[in-house]
């Protein structure tokens, strides 16, 4: 399919768990998997989100939203990895979400699988990418799985059925100062 073109409505429609990537270094990466797991949501299909990044403490908006509508977010991390104070417990922590989330690639009562700012662990070499995408290669056929962050390795991009870079054009931060907005950023 070249850019413009159009799924054809009549014909055959393959059927498969897609393995999507959001990356890139603009906004939008998290808010493009949250709005397909609302999408999922809507129509009944069990999904999860887990986040690398996030503290088990996060109580952003989406997870505020997530918990009325009784979508499981589970985060684990102790916030920006480029900040860490003990880069040894930020990997490790990253470890044990993507062992729970590893987990997560064979149930059969699961539709989409969010993994929220991965592609930090395998830019960062605490994970090694070939052994991510066999596992996500690996998964449920009917599975879709949904990667988010910055720095996707060509392996994984390779690897996905469909990948979006997020361009940053122009930022409120960078051009005005102006900081995180609650609703907009978390």
């Amino acid at each position: 399919m070249t850019d413009g073109e159009h799924q054809p409505v009549k014909g055959p429609r393959k059927k498969k768990g897609l393995l999507i990537v959001n990356t890139g270094n603009g906004k939008g990466k998290t808010t493009a998997a949250l709005g397909m797991v609302l999408r999922a949501w809507g129509r009944g299909m069990p999904v999860e989100v887990y986040q690398f990044i996030k503290p088990p403490t996060a109580n952003f908006g989406e997870h505020r939203a997530a918990k009325r509508l009784g979508i499981p977010v589970h985060p684990l991390g102790d916030g920006f990895t480029w900040k860490s104070k003990d880069p040894e417990k930020t990997k490790g922590l990253a470890l044990e979400q993507w062992e729970r989330a590893k987990a997560r690639l064979q149930d059969p009562e699961l539709a989409m699988l969010v993994l929220d700012e991965f592609t930090y662990l395998l830019h960062y070499g605490w994970l090694e990418t070939e052994e991510a995408v066999t596992a996500l290669q690996g998964r449920r056929p009917m599975l879709h799985v949904v990667v988010t962050g910055r720095y996707a390795p060509d392996q994984l991009i390779a690897a996905a059925d469909l990948v979006t870079e997020m361009t940053l054009i122009k930022h409120p931060y960078r051009e005005q100062g102006i900081k995180a907005q609650p609703g907009v950023e978390f």
